[in-house]
């Protein structure tokens, strides 16, 4: 390999690192994004700000860079030159794959942990290599590896996780106790001491944590803070209490907001100041290994790599173009806000649409949970319950659906908790040197304070449980994935060299190019997306008026269901079957969503509304009905092609064909009625009803008669005969809809 294939590989590398960063910041921007989106304490493009200034600070103060690329996991004088470029290629190779994959799925992982297991894989592949080449035995794989940094990083890793849950969890009990959740009727020396607490924790975090190398402070007054830290925290919670209650007393500021707004400012700062080797540490290691190479005349395939072990300050400019990078990064990518929302929807105080399924683990866990509690429970005196349960009461108000939106996930004391427990959670850690994954640290946190709060209520509990489940098992597969990833694709470059990069370069920027386009693509579809909405109103005259679009749209997407049912059936085209399955999904669980909320409608109402209720129980009723016979016709049809039975006969695909044009008229009308509000026509439809029925009961007749006399095939004929007796159904309860809507418009009209 010549000198023209290692620059390739830096250039390559370069660009790999740019890329690194925007999916990186995409992942991690939910560890200083998810507690002030979460509590809306200020405005999104206040918090957009923030977070850039923390940025910005942190990528300037990130001059003394962490060296697990260089040293951390492997030991750099056991390779040689070009075997040290094939291990960092694979690493960022598999980087960006990983990151990107899991941004698309608005999952948070750790780029720390991806970064490490890359590492690790990459080298033991190429250590493995070594030592077959070498003769020698697999058991001097720890000459390699740097066994012993690598189990400190994955156990530290691992218990980070239990302890963030838990503290978290315990300082929110506490919180809540003390303040509730009528927070801002407490005398204002409460919110004082909080904000004590909170600043001076956040203050430190971002001495220790965040500015550890920076020149802002100097010699002497570091070495004051490292020696008397018990001293210094002191006087920094009597200063901030003051401080506090000045503001809260004269200024009448929120203490809560200030807190959400400084520790932002801090996770970002620490974000970028040192997580930003995860991203540009291994091209930076490259750089340097290529320069030190290209100066020694020596073969690629004989210099050795012990200068590696030695610290290198990282030039300034790199910093400061990674740092805008990151902050470009942050305004505009979907991707990041995917991931936070990921992080706030399991732990928003209020039930709602859950993204995860419950699964056996999360409905074993809530249980056995709740049998816990309520031993607990069963021990401490009732009194103390019932003060306990009152701190937790939250007042109960209705909330209209237009406005869901702009309702905060929690409250300002829970972003508040979250920020300063996992400031102070990573600050003790980098104090004692112990590493951990902040994303992991915050996201846990975060989970712990719901659980705390009693966001997670017997209605989303294991909704919310399946969720965190299904956050952690995607870290488990991180590590195992960016181990396997790494490994396989550092064996690939050592056997394909030149050829093998150039492939796997493509082959990456096309995946990473095709979830983009797929992202973009689902996003612009969820904007421009229809759904069904909740009824408000509390009069019967009102919901007639809210639930009119609803008919019309559940009607029109119902006759798109059937037609592409039919059409799909006709031409045995299970692609056009499967989007009615999906479509009939999709309809059905908006449907669920509108029954789901039939307790908050009626909490609106006043006692004179009796009939809104049963009004709007029963057109839901119907509406179900409609959906599940719809249901059943898209499986049935998906079901007889997906299994490869016979095509249904030329006279049955007529006679379908025949009763989807039936359906398509009237469902037609239907919207043109509903959409137009005109609700005298609903009577011609409903008196020609059995006209409609007379049809259908016609070819039910016709293929008794096929069945007698030359029908070969029962699948075919139960196939049929089912179809015809659920479109029945389908406008019965169509034509159930339209009479009770009939009924009650007259007294509108």
């Amino acid at each position: 390999m010549g000198e023209s294939l290692y620059l390739f590989m830096i250039v390559a590398l370069a660009v790999l690192a740019i890329t690194d960063l925007v999916v990186g910041v995409s992942n991690d921007a939910v560890n200083f994004l998810n507690s002030a989106i979460g509590s809306k304490a200020i405005s999104f493009r206040t918090i957009m700000i923030v977070a850039s200034v923390g940025i910005a600070f942190g990528a300037m103060s990130s001059s003394g860079m962490m060296e697990v690329a260089r040293k951390g996991i492997f030991n750099p004088e056991q390779f040689v030159f070009s075997e040290i470029m094939i291990v960092f290629m694979a690493v960022m190779i598999t980087d960006i794959l990983l990151l990107d994959f899991f941004n698309t799925l608005g999952m948070p992982t750790s780029t720390t942990v991806s970064i490490v297991f890359e590492l690790l894989g990459a080298a033991v592949a190429i250590s493995i290599v070594k030592i077959f080449s070498n003769d020698d035995s697999l058991g001097d794989l720890g000459s390699y590896i740097n066994t012993d940094k690598a189990t400190e990083i994955i156990l530290g890793i691992l218990l980070s996780v239990v302890i963030a849950f838990t503290i978290g969890a315990l300082v929110q009990f506490v919180s809540r106790l003390l303040i509730s959740f009528k927070f801002d009727q407490k005398p204002k020396w409460v919110s004082a001491i909080f904000g004590g607490f909170a600043v001076t924790s956040i203050i430190y975090f971002i001495i220790v944590k965040g500015l550890k190398s920076a020149a802002i402070f100097g010699p002497e007054t570091l070495a004051f803070i490292g020696e008397n830290p018990e001293i210094f925290l002191l006087m920094n919670f009597v200063f901030w209490t003051l401080f506090s209650l000045l503001v809260t007393t004269i200024f009448k500021w929120n203490v809560y907001v200030v807190v959400i707004v400084l520790g932002t400012f801090a996770l970002a700062m620490a974000f970028a100041g040192n997580d930003l080797v995860n991203f540009i540490g291994v091209p930076l290691a490259a750089l340097a290994s290529y320069t030190a190479w290209s100066e020694s005349g020596i073969p690629a395939t004989e210099f050795t790599m012990e200068g590696l072990a030695s610290a290198v300050q990282t030039p300034t400019y790199l910093l400061l173009f990674s740092g805008v990078i990151m902050v470009i990064t942050l305004w505009f990518s979907s991707k990041a806000r995917n991931v936070v929302k990921t992080s706030v929807d399991l732990s928003r105080q209020d039930e709602g649409d859950e993204r995860f399924q419950p699964n056996f683990l999360s409905r074993q866990i809530v249980k056995y949970t709740i049998k816990a509690s309520e031993n607990v429970m069963g021990v401490i005196p009732d009194g103390w319950v019932k003060q306990m349960d009152k701190q937790f009461e939250k007042p109960y108000v209705y909330i209209p659906k237009s406005r869901i939106q702009d309702l905060p996930a929690f409250d300002y004391v829970r972003a508040a908790v979250n920020l300063m427990v996992a400031s102070v959670l990573i600050s003790l850690a980098t104090s004692m040197k112990l590493p951990l994954s902040t994303t992991y640290v915050t996201f846990m946190v975060a989970m712990g304070s719901s659980l705390a709060d009693r966001a997670w209520g017997p209605e989303s509990a294991v909704y919310r449980v399946a969720g965190v489940l299904n956050v952690i098992g995607g870290w488990f597969f991180t590590a195992i994935s960016a181990f396997t990833a790494a490994a396989i694709i550092a064996y690939v470059i050592h056997l394909g060299g030149i050829w093998a990069i150039g492939i796997l370069l493509i082959l990456a920027f096309l995946l990473i190019g095709k979830n983009y386009l797929t992202h973009s693509k689902k996003m612009k579809e969820t904007k421009l997306e229809e759904k069904l909405e909740k009824a408000e109103s509390n009069s019967i005259i009102g919901v007639i008026e809210e639930s009119s679009a609803n008919i019309a749209l559940a009607i029109n997407r119902a006759n798109k269901i059937y037609t592409q049912s039919i059409d799909g059936l006709a031409k045995h085209d299970i692609d056009t079957l499967k989007k009615s399955k999906k479509g009939i999904a999709k309809l059905d669980k908006e449907v669920e969503g509108l029954r789901d909320n039939i307790f908050y409608f009626i909490k609106n109402l006043d006692e004179s509304s009796v009939g809104t209720s049963n009004f709007y129980i029963t057109i839901l009723s119907y509406l179900q009905d409609m959906t599940q016979s719809l249901e059943y016709i898209a499986k049935a049809g998906y079901k007889h092609v997906h299994n490869n039975h016979k095509k249904l006969r030329f006279n049955q695909i007529k006679d379908l064909k025949e009763t989807d044009g039936y359906i398509e008229d009237l469902f037609g009308e239907i919207i043109t009625i509903f959409e137009n509000k005109d609700f005298l026509k609903l009577t011609e439809l409903i008196v020609n009803k059995q006209e409609l029925f007379q049809k259908l009961d016609l070819k039910i007749q016709k293929q008794v008669e096929r069945t007698r006399a030359d029908e070969s095939s029962p699948k075919n004929t139960a196939l049929y005969f089912s179809l015809l007796l659920e479109t029945k159904d389908l406008l019965v309860a169509t034509m159930n809809l339209l009479e009770t809507y009939d009924a009650h418009a007259n007294v509108k009209v």
